[in-house]
């Protein structure tokens, strides 16, 4: 742990032998309704790409796009190309970004549970005004509040979860919030292909539910434990350990604590988070917490998930066969998460994130070669071609929901010393919001432009992204949180990054 001052304060060595403890109730039970936020995100994802491409709601809201849509002299890939429908997706991120800045000091400051409740708020606020909405007006101010949510949500809840979860299993319990997120980007897909058929007011109900878990978030985060270095850093020794006593079910917590107890001597030594973060000794954290999110995004996944009803419609699926299509993808998204939570603490990070960058780069190839061979501007796919498209498709999904889904938010979310923790959470979920915003908003333009190579773009920054794992990212499973910064000097690259350490009582520990 990074040192502040002229005394060496925080975590002095390695102490992760001696950690004990187990999964506990309290621990599954913190998880399951701290996830709950990552459903939410998902939902709102998923459910605005099956709303946009419902007739009443284009009809009552976006007219001009309702028209283009029906228009049969329309070039396919520019049907749904709007600034003003893109606005709807995409002011949710905006909104998201700017909050979850100012979610940071709230964070340290009140607790990652405080987050969380204000998240949920929100996110009631929101989808009430949603459902309700009569004017454009209503359904962007809707939007904005839902990202406000967002922004405290994402910047809570991995931080909760990473800090809960016992060291050996931090991997897989982190992965709650992605595994959430898909299974809120699929609940939402089952929803629009139910309510698509209640005509005119099918698209109301798909926005309101989103105040059901937004519910179970809020009361969530009022009867949760809070977790025990947010209290620790914030003076409340004895209950922390009252409360890591609990979640790791036995007494003996001394190690832990102590590496607690180091980290937030140090915290607290820190007055200006995020000016602290840019110090040449916290710069490789700060790399991944700029790189994983905008990898992540970059992949292209948004552009598949929100628009696959839109994409799918494009391609020249029916209306209810791009919704069931959207449904499947959801699917599989949720399913190879499972796979990513019962390896990544076996596997490790690096494995997973390198073998699904291979194999989403060839997903993105296939199809960008099928849809510039066999789909022009006018044309639509034969059967054969659809069904190759639509397979092809679902395995870089597969391959996403196994590598960077989850892993990139686990590991930003894992990698940053105490004093810097929320702050780095701020910038990883305000990174991942920004270029999902600029991914949002330039997507449907970027398709009328590139056509079919808009698969080839986001191929070539995957090739990038894996390369940049391989040669810059060690491997953090098993690592404990506390002890995290001792690693970057072993690795060959950071170490010369990095200044050099003070010595002091042959332990080595820099300022």
């Amino acid at each position: 742990m990074a040192g502040g001052g002229v005394a060496a304060l925080g975590v002095k060595k390695e102490r992760a032998a001696e950690y004990k403890g187990r999964m506990t109730l309290a621990v599954g039970m913190a998880c399951l309704v701290a996830a709950v936020g990552g459903a939410i995100f998902g939902y709102d994802i998923g459910i605005s790409g099956g709303v946009t491409s419902m007739d009443p709601f284009l009809k009552k809201f976006f007219p001009v796009v309702f028209r283009k849509k029906n228009d049969d002299g329309q070039n396919n890939y520019c049907k749904y190309d709007n600034q003003g429908l893109s606005a709807f997706t995409s002011s949710l991120y905006l909104a998201g970004l700017v909050s979850s800045l100012a979610a940071s000091p709230v964070t340290r400051n009140y607790g990652r549970r405080a987050s969380i409740v204000c998240g949920g708020l929100s996110f009631l606020a929101g989808a009430t005004l949603n459902a309700a909405a009569v004017n454009l007006v209503m359904l962007i101010l809707g939007r904005i509040l839902l990202g406000v949510g967002i922004g405290f949500g994402n910047q809570a809840v991995p931080l909760y979860l990473s800090e809960m979860a016992p060291a050996h299993l931090r991997g897989a319990l982190n992965m709650m919030f992605q595994l959430a997120t898909t299974l809120g980007i699929f609940t939402a897909n089952m929803i629009n292909y139910g309510t698509q058929h209640i005509r005119p007011w099918g698209w109301r109900l798909s926005l309101g539910l989103a105040a059901a878990p937004a519910l179970l978030m809020t009361v969530g985060g009022l009867l949760l434990p809070e977790t025990p270095n947010s209290l620790i850093e914030r003076g409340r020794v004895e209950e922390g350990r009252r409360v890591l006593e609990r979640i790791r079910g036995t007494a003996d917590v001394d190690a832990e604590f102590t590496d607690m107890a180091e980290a937030s001597e140090l915290a607290n030594s820190i007055e200006h988070p995020f000016r602290n973060i840019l110090e040449p000794r916290n710069r490789p954290q700060l790399v991944m917490a700029v790189c994983m999110p905008a990898f992540q995004i970059l992949t292209g996944i948004n552009s598949i998930l929100f628009y696959a009803p839109v994409l799918f419609q494009s391609m020249g699926f029916g209306g209810s066969a791009s919704l069931y299509s959207s449904v499947l993808t959801g699917a599989v998204l949720f399913s190879s998460t499972i796979i990513s939570i019962s390896t990544v603490d076996r596997l490790g990070r690096r494995k997973l994130l390198i073998s699904g960058g291979i194999q989403m780069i060839i997903c993105q190839v296939i199809v960008a070669v099928i849809l510039g061979v066999k789909f022009g501007t006018d044309k639509e796919l034969t059967r054969s071609y659809s069904i190759a498209v639509v397979v092809v498709i679902c395995l870089f999904v597969l391959a996403f929901g196994w590598s960077w889904g989850p892993l990139g938010w686990t590991v930003p979310s894992e990698i940053f010393p105490l004093e810097t923790r929320s702050a780095g959470q701020s910038i990883t979920v305000a990174v991942n919001l920004f270029f999902t915003f600029v991914i949002a908003q330039a997507f449907l333009s970027l398709l009328c432009a590139l056509k079919f190579g808009i698969f080839l773009f986001f191929a070539g920054w995957i090739t990038v992204m894996t390369v940049f794992v391989h040669v810059f990212l060690p491997e953090t499973k098993g690592v404990p949180i506390e002890e995290m910064v001792l690693l970057w000097r072993k690795h060959w690259f950071w170490k010369k990054v990095m200044p050099d350490l003070p010595l002091e009582d042959g332990d080595s520990h820099h300022k």
